[in-house]
């Protein structure tokens, strides 16, 4: 007979962060049901984080990477630039502004460490358009990409960190499949948590 006072197990699944750094954003809702529960793919959880200023944002992603449970953080954003889901694989080192650097002593480049060309695979298969691209673009996206790269501790195994661009015009029923495809093709890299 099992114990009703008995303590409630951890989920021991590793962690997905998933950031729609836009307040103005729409397509990607992390509840799809009543239950209140964000979706999350086999084998992984997701933790959303809302929107909010950028310093904010950045603050708030890298405390998530300081905890051994998460492994992942995915940013969602919007690219004007091309009409197809991009993956963008690499942050260079500039302020929101654009006139300076970010970060005075931090390197030029971050390049994302999410499994790119699964990723770009697993959206293609599913009839979505897609690409890779190291192009960066002047915005929130790229700014917070390059700080959560460059905040991350040495000696740390890298967790999965990337960024999705959806197209611009995409309908939300898109966006809500592109992204849970690519949470999909990141939680399959994953390795297990501990058990202790």
């Amino acid at each position: 007979m099992i114990d009703p006072n008995a303590e409630i197990q951890k989920d021991r699944r590793p962690a997905i962060v998933i950031c729609a750094y836009d307040s103005d954003q729409s397509g990607w809702d992390p509840i799809e049901d009543l239950s209140g529960e964000p979706w999350s793919p086999q084998g992984a959880r997701t933790v959303p984080v809302a929107a909010a200023d950028p310093e904010t944002l950045a603050s708030t992603l890298s405390a998530h990477l300081s905890s051994s449970t998460c492994r992942a953080v995915l940013l969602i954003g919007r690219t004007r630039r091309s009409d197809a889901f991009r993956l963008q694989m690499r942050a260079e080192n500039r302020s929101l502004t654009g006139g300076h650097r970010a970060d005075v002593t931090g390197p030029a480049l971050a390049r994302a460490t999410v499994p790119v060309a699964e990723i770009i695979r697993a959206l293609k298969d599913a009839g979505l358009e897609a690409d890779a691209t190291s192009d960066a673009e002047d915005d929130t996206g790229s700014y917070l990409l390059y700080r959560v790269l460059t905040s991350l501790p040495y000696g740390l195994d890298a967790p999965a960190i990337g960024l999705l661009r959806v197209p611009d015009q995409a309908e939300d029923e898109a966006v809500q499949r592109g992204v849970k495809i690519t949470a999909t093709a990141i939680a399959r890299h994953l390795s297990p948590l501990a058990r202790n």
